[in-house]
């Protein structure tokens, strides 16, 4: 079977390699969609924390299941299945509060072991969710839009609140629409026009600022002159996680979604006079999942507008290195089989 494997930074190989067994207590899955996401494209310019080289990419999975003995999700062969990339301990403290997503010994597919993109992979049906109610291309998007679900539970948004999201990208975007459906007044902003465009024309967000020297003005503007009490950065881009603090109203929260390989420094009197929440959002829970789900299945996300560009896998390593770049166009990537 074939595979695609990051062998160095900037390298990316297509090779081939034995059909995984079927095991007992495993299942054996065909994969149709992969979504490329910016931890592949880090990974790819080497810009990506907790990540080892060479690496099988691929975390943001729908696939069929080929073969699988009993099992306490009642999953069957032929059943289309969402991948819950994220694998914990279940028994350091955040696993035993609940907090699976951030647990001591997290292994996440595709960075901390060999991910999805090959054409057959083999994983615990633990990790599966059945999902014969959603389109492969719903399925796929369903982990990155579960970052976004996530960072709406940390946030905890009361109707009607206004929220900033710092970050126009695929994370960005699918938070925005989830904060939106839990009744956040939303403002979107961005450094790239193109970005901004898609917001407003695509995915019908009517609230857009250019990140720029007056960007605090058309903030207050578009606020009833007033800074909001939420702000989420989802850039993973040093100046915009230490600048976008200072949209943030006295006693708010800023949330950081977001992930840049290095430290950053806020003044500590600001952050002290503002009473400021400072939250981190990593990664998602299985409820988290669930909640995506069920999105997509009452319709509420523009999916099919969200996948911007497609390529078949044989093609995959010839326009990998064209999507870190945003004056191709991309938002979501989606590798099919």
């Amino acid at each position: 079977m074939k595979y695609i494997v990051c062998d160095t930074p900037g390298q990316l190989s297509l090779r081939e390699k034995d059909m995984p067994i079927y095991e007992q207590g495993k299942a054996l899955l065909k994969i149709t969609r992969v979504g490329i996401c910016g931890t592949d494209l880090h990974a790819f310019q080497g810009n990506q924390p907790f990540f080892r080289y060479p690496r099988i990419l691929g975390h943001e999975l729908a696939a069929e299941i080929v073969e699988i003995g009993n099992n306490k999700q009642g999953l069957e062969v032929g059943d289309r299945v969402i991948i819950m990339p994220y694998i914990s301990c279940g028994s350091c403290i955040a696993c035993t509060k609940g907090k699976t997503n951030c647990c001591e010994a997290i292994s996440v597919l595709g960075v901390h072991e060999d991910g999805g993109m090959q054409e057959y992979y083999t994983v615990s049906p633990e990790i599966l969710v059945k999902a014969n109610s959603l389109t492969e291309d719903e399925i796929a998007l369903v982990e990155p839009l579960a970052i976004g679900a996530h960072a709406v539970f940390r946030a905890r948004p009361e109707e009607g609140e206004t929220a900033l999201v710092i970050g126009c990208g695929p994370i960005g975007l699918g938070l925005i629409k989830q904060l939106e459906l839990a009744g956040a007044n939303v403002i979107a902003m961005d450094v790239q026009p193109s970005r901004l465009g898609f917001a407003t024309n695509i995915m019908g967000i009517n609230q857009v600022i250019l990140a720029d020297k007056d960007s605090e003005l058309e903030i207050r503007k578009l606020n009833a002159g007033e800074l909001p009490t939420l702000v989420f950065d989802a850039t993973g881009n040093k100046t915009a996680l230490e600048k976008g603090i200072h949209f943030m109203s006295h006693g708010g929260s800023y949330i950081l979604v977001g992930l840049y390989k290095g430290d950053l420094t806020f003044n500590h009197p600001f952050l002290h006079s503002h009473e400021t929440t400072l939250l981190s959002s990593r990664n998602a829970t299985m409820a988290d999942i669930l909640k995506v789900k069920a999105m997509l299945e009452k319709g509420l996300f523009p999916a099919s507008a969200f996948i911007t560009h497609r390529v078949h896998f044989d093609d995959m390593t010839d326009h990998f290195e064209s999507w870190t770049r945003a004056e191709t166009g991309v938002i979501k990537a989606l590798v099919h089989f």
